[in-house]
């Protein structure tokens, strides 16, 4: 999953959103740092990783992208995964995705003091460019793909992933649709869990 389904899988806690954005830039034990509810943002983006990366759903997605694009297929997966929730987000929001993105971005200048570093680099390109509304349309997917390739140096040419979108669009789609739903009720499991 990527930046926008982390976001939104958070609930309502503005914390435990924004730790659950930031927790790739966190490594071990370090998060015990921060204040309660981050953390529990940061173990909730671990878990959602974990019952991802083994669920097979996803698994099934990822390994049409595994021949061509290897250890990246399952960050393309992750970013198509994000583009079938923005495509689809009246299904699961009464929320505006412009405006949740806005308030999204928001928080986070509100809670500037509290971002890694990493966040804190990216951050002006992602609101310049709205990632969370792009993902939303092909042409902007496109567009993260190919930020994406520069990031990495061009080392597998991730846009060329657009073919393989558009080749198995009907099944990636319906791929996400499944196993969306029982992330969801993963998340809001754990969400119990960490405040309990």
């Amino acid at each position: 999953m990527n930046f926008l389904a982390h976001i939104y899988l958070s609930g309502d806690n503005d914390l435990v959103k924004i730790g659950n954005f930031m927790a790739d830039s966190i490594r071990g034990h370090s998060y015990d740092v921060y204040p309660m509810e981050i953390q529990k943002g940061i173990l909730l983006h671990r878990s959602i990783d974990s019952f991802t990366d083994m669920h097979p759903i996803y698994r099934q997605s990822k390994h049409r992208l595994h021949e061509k694009y290897g250890h990246y297929s399952g960050v393309i997966m992750d970013i198509f995964y994000d583009h079938f929730l923005a495509k689809n987000w009246r299904t699961y929001s009464d929320e505006n995705l412009d405006e949740y993105a806005t308030n999204f971005y928001l928080l986070l200048k509100e809670h500037y003091e509290i971002l890694t570093d990493r966040v804190k680099g990216m951050m002006p390109y992602m609101i310049a460019r709205n990632w969370f509304v792009s993902y939303a349309t092909i042409t902007g997917l496109e567009m993260i793909m190919f930020q994406m390739d520069h990031r990495t140096k061009n080392r597998v040419d991730m846009h060329k992933s657009m073919i393989e979108l558009e080749q198995y669009y009907t099944e990636f789609e319906n791929e996400f649709t499944l196993f969306f739903e029982e992330l969801q009720q993963h998340c809001v499991e754990k969400l119990k869990e960490l405040n309990a």
